[in-house]
């Protein structure tokens, strides 16, 4: 083992939710990772031969959560050159005191070159398991641990990670809390590009072919390219010359979750923003002040949601599970939102009725989910902890 070692300044983002009553804090880390820690093999089940890498690894202290948690999520920012990749673990402290095992919550580089991004089902136990990018605790847990290794060698690094844990309202709760509405954000609308996921369909069905599964790719797509970023023409030359939007495409490829065969996975999404310049992280938001602040500040922010036709207004589907970009809200404060859903750009910008809206995205286990993704330059608004 190699005893030189640097310094990676590791931020990290807990978000607490109770039952009835958001609390979220804001933790930081400062992570030392070795030079070297030894050598590991990884097998590619997706088609990458097996072999030996160095490996630099990070384990964060125990960290209390404040009340018993049902669900974690981690998200993170990480450069990782050609021949190498990260690997994020969680373990936790159930509330009968007990350690748990590490639990991998994904393997994952930027491109394709070493191996397949993936999260790994499987590993479920009488503690947790793993759905996709969920840690569900089946004891809740207490405190939790942090654990980044960084695979091979060629200059990877963490810049960024946070966990989000919560206790998840019952399927169908509605929260307690509700704004009065967004004063803050009346009449404001950020000028998002509206993209459609729908001119997308049947392209490349190696990364789950477009159409009706590509929201989280279209709703990336539309916040970086609001803040000018997002991949240049020599990484887009491989997409076809007639696509509508070829920065959608490579949204997908590089956000595609080969155990999970979509691209829907939550922090693959902020970890491919974030390879752009962008800061964010998956957090839960409690009511629709908090979205309404972030939108004053000139953030658009990618809200997850299920619900029947009924429910939403001017929707027309149903879904079990949806991205869309809010970008500001009418004078009466009613929600307008860049809906990828929508069959052509020039429909993508959608009003959805306030109280319809926050009812759909803030119940059950969606929760007030978002993707927040801004420019580090660019500041968050003051919060109350849960960014």
């Amino acid at each position: 083992m190699c005893h030189e070692q640097h310094e990676t300044t590791i931020g990290g983002v807990v978000t607490l939710l109770p039952a009835d009553l958001s609390r979220v804090v804001l933790h930081r880390f400062t992570a030392v990772l070795p030079s070297a820690a030894g050598t590991a093999e990884y097998l590619d089940p997706f088609g990458n031969g097996g072999a030996a890498h160095p490996l630099r690894r990070w384990e964060s202290e125990e960290r209390e959560i404040g009340f018993p948690a049902t669900e974690l999520v981690p998200s993170w920012s990480a450069v990782t050159p050609p021949g190498t990749w990260l690997t994020v673990e969680l373990r936790g402290r159930t509330a009968g005191g007990g350690l748990t095992k590490w639990y991998v919550m994904g393997r994952w580089a930027h491109g394709e070159e070493t191996i397949h991004r993936t999260s790994l089902p499987g590993q479920g136990d009488e503690d947790a398991d793993v759905a996709v990018d969920t840690l569900v605790a089946r004891r809740p847990w207490v405190a939790f641990r942090l654990r980044l290794t960084l695979h091979g060698e060629g200059g990877a690094a963490v810049t960024a990670a946070g966990v989000m844990a919560s206790t998840v309202r019952p399927r169908g709760a509605r929260t307690a809390v509700r704004s009065d509405g967004p004063d803050g954000a009346r009449g404001v609308e950020l000028a998002v590009p509206r993209r459609s996921q729908k001119l997308h369909a049947g392209h490349y069905p190696q990364w789950d072919g477009g159409g009706d599964s590509w929201c989280s790719p279209a709703a990336v797509t539309m916040v970086l390219e609001y803040w000018g970023r997002g991949p240049g023409p020599e990484e887009l030359a491989w997409v076809r010359p007639d696509d509508p939007c070829p920065a959608m495409d490579h949204a997908a490829r590089h956000m595609y979750d080969h155990s999970y065969q979509g691209t829907g996975n939550w922090p693959f999404g902020v970890a491919y923003a974030c390879r752009y310049g962008m800061a964010g992280f998956v957090t839960r938001l409690r009511s629709m002040a908090e979205l309404a602040r972030l939108i004053a500040a000139g953030i658009p922010v990618i809200t997850s949601q299920s619900f029947k036709e009924h429910e939403l207004p001017g929707a027309g589907y149903s879904t079990s599970g949806h991205l869309m970009v809010v970008t500001g809200f009418t004078g009466d404060g009613d929600v307008v939102a860049n809906d990828p859903a929508a069959p052509h750009d020039e429909t993508v910008r959608r009003v959805y009725p306030r109280s319809a809206f926050e009812d759909v995205w803030l119940r059950g286990s969606s929760g007030g989910i978002v993707y927040v993704v801004h420019p580090p330059e660019v500041p968050l608004p003051p919060s109350d902890g849960n960014w």
